[in-house]
Protein backbone atom coordinates (compact mmCIF):
# COMPACT_ATOMS: atom_id res chain seq x y z
CA UNK A 1 0.00 0.00 0.00
CA UNK A 2 1.09 3.64 -0.77
CA UNK A 3 0.01 7.17 1.03
CA UNK A 4 0.36 10.42 0.19
CA UNK A 5 -1.30 12.73 2.20
CA UNK A 6 -4.82 11.88 2.37
CA UNK A 7 -5.11 9.63 -0.47
CA UNK A 8 -4.66 5.93 -0.18
CA UNK A 9 -3.21 3.87 -3.16
CA UNK A 10 -3.57 0.16 -2.62
CA UNK A 11 -2.81 -2.79 -4.92
CA UNK A 12 -5.69 -4.93 -6.44
CA UNK A 13 -5.28 -7.91 -8.21
CA UNK A 14 -6.92 -7.50 -11.73
CA UNK A 15 -9.10 -10.82 -11.07
CA UNK A 16 -10.24 -8.24 -8.16
CA UNK A 17 -11.25 -5.47 -10.67
CA UNK A 18 -15.16 -5.37 -11.72
CA UNK A 19 -14.37 -6.73 -15.57
CA UNK A 20 -16.22 -4.40 -17.35
CA UNK A 21 -13.81 -1.91 -15.91
CA UNK A 22 -10.77 -3.51 -17.07
CA UNK A 23 -11.49 -3.36 -20.90
CA UNK A 24 -10.37 0.44 -22.05
CA UNK A 25 -12.93 0.48 -25.40
CA UNK A 26 -16.21 0.20 -23.43
CA UNK A 27 -15.05 2.43 -19.92
CA UNK A 28 -13.17 5.67 -20.62
CA UNK A 29 -11.12 7.07 -18.30
CA UNK A 30 -11.31 10.28 -16.19
CA UNK A 31 -10.18 13.40 -18.80
CA UNK A 32 -6.42 14.74 -17.60
CA UNK A 33 -6.30 18.18 -16.20
CA UNK A 34 -5.03 21.00 -18.14
CA UNK A 35 -1.64 20.05 -17.59
CA UNK A 36 -1.82 16.56 -18.73
CA UNK A 37 -1.90 14.92 -15.19
CA UNK A 38 -4.65 12.08 -13.91
CA UNK A 39 -5.84 13.93 -10.67
CA UNK A 40 -6.89 11.18 -7.68
CA UNK A 41 -7.94 13.89 -5.38
CA UNK A 42 -7.75 17.89 -5.37
CA UNK A 43 -6.47 19.65 -2.32
CA UNK A 44 -9.41 21.98 -1.18
CA UNK A 45 -7.14 24.01 1.08
CA UNK A 46 -4.21 24.72 -1.46
CA UNK A 47 -5.53 23.72 -5.09
CA UNK A 48 -2.69 21.44 -5.39
CA UNK A 49 -3.20 17.82 -6.13
CA UNK A 50 -1.88 14.10 -6.11
CA UNK A 51 -1.94 13.17 -9.46
CA UNK A 52 -0.23 11.19 -12.26
CA UNK A 53 1.65 12.64 -14.55
CA UNK A 54 2.47 9.67 -16.93
CA UNK A 55 0.32 6.92 -18.53
CA UNK A 56 -2.17 5.22 -17.31
CA UNK A 57 -6.28 5.47 -16.66
CA UNK A 58 -8.36 6.40 -13.54
CA UNK A 59 -11.72 5.01 -13.79
CA UNK A 60 -14.33 6.05 -11.20
CA UNK A 61 -17.18 3.03 -10.44
CA UNK A 62 -19.73 5.09 -10.04
CA UNK A 63 -20.68 9.35 -10.60
CA UNK A 64 -20.46 10.00 -7.08
CA UNK A 65 -16.98 11.53 -6.27
CA UNK A 66 -16.59 9.66 -3.16
CA UNK A 67 -17.10 6.36 -4.77
CA UNK A 68 -14.71 3.59 -5.75
CA UNK A 69 -12.15 4.70 -7.87
CA UNK A 70 -9.56 2.70 -9.89
CA UNK A 71 -6.06 3.62 -11.13
CA UNK A 72 -4.87 1.67 -13.84
CA UNK A 73 -0.34 1.63 -14.49
CA UNK A 74 0.34 -0.58 -17.59
CA UNK A 75 3.77 0.27 -17.04
CA UNK A 76 3.88 1.79 -13.70
CA UNK A 77 4.51 5.41 -12.51
CA UNK A 78 4.32 8.00 -10.13
CA UNK A 79 2.53 9.69 -8.20
CA UNK A 80 3.42 13.37 -7.22
CA UNK A 81 1.98 16.80 -5.17
CA UNK A 82 3.29 20.08 -4.42
CA UNK A 83 4.29 19.33 -0.74
CA UNK A 84 5.34 15.57 -0.46
CA UNK A 85 7.78 13.55 -2.35
CA UNK A 86 6.72 11.71 -5.13
CA UNK A 87 5.78 7.72 -4.68
CA UNK A 88 6.75 5.37 -7.39
CA UNK A 89 3.99 2.76 -7.97
CA UNK A 90 4.72 -0.33 -10.12
CA UNK A 91 2.41 -1.78 -13.24
CA UNK A 92 -1.05 -3.14 -12.22
CA UNK A 93 -4.17 -1.76 -10.59
CA UNK A 94 -4.89 0.33 -7.67
CA UNK A 95 -7.73 1.20 -5.43
CA UNK A 96 -7.54 4.84 -4.67
CA UNK A 97 -9.35 5.87 -1.38
CA UNK A 98 -9.34 9.41 -0.13
CA UNK A 99 -9.57 9.67 3.62
CA UNK A 100 -12.66 10.43 5.10
CA UNK A 101 -12.97 12.25 9.05
CA UNK A 102 -16.25 12.36 11.17
CA UNK A 103 -17.57 15.33 11.94
CA UNK A 104 -20.92 15.66 14.40
CA UNK A 105 -23.83 14.73 11.81
CA UNK A 106 -21.66 13.35 8.66
CA UNK A 107 -18.70 12.52 7.29
CA UNK A 108 -16.71 13.99 4.82
CA UNK A 109 -13.34 13.20 2.79
CA UNK A 110 -10.53 14.95 4.41
CA UNK A 111 -9.76 18.79 3.20
CA UNK A 112 -6.00 18.55 2.48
Amino acid sequence: MFRQGDVLIAPVAEEAVPSYLVDAATVPGEPRDARGRLVLAFGEVTGHAHAVPGPGRLIRESGDAAGPVYLHLPDGGRVVHEEHAAIPLPKGWFRVVRQREYVPGSVRLVAD
